[in-house]
């Protein structure tokens, strides 16, 4: 698996997540239950993961869709 996004704002994952599932790319969310340890402020990131040969089209899609992906 490879990271494709990484975030503190939960609202892009879910619209990612959305994004990617509307094209049939399985994602994974990494991270999420560090927010427990951290006490919920969204200080800690949390990765979305594709598989790896889902990275290119994954990109294209978040590129076409204006994601800033920080690479």
């Amino acid at each position: 698996m490879k990271e494709l996004i990484r975030t503190n704002d939960p609202t892009v994952i879910a619209y990612v997540t959305a994004l990617l599932d509307a094209q049939g790319i399985a994602s994974f969310q990494m991270d999420v239950h560090m927010s427990v340890l951290e006490g919920s402020i969204g200080i800690l990131p949390r990765r979305l993961m594709v598989a790896d040969r889902d990275l290119f089209m994954a990109r294209s899609i978040l590129r076409d869709a204006g994601v800033e992906m920080g690479e």
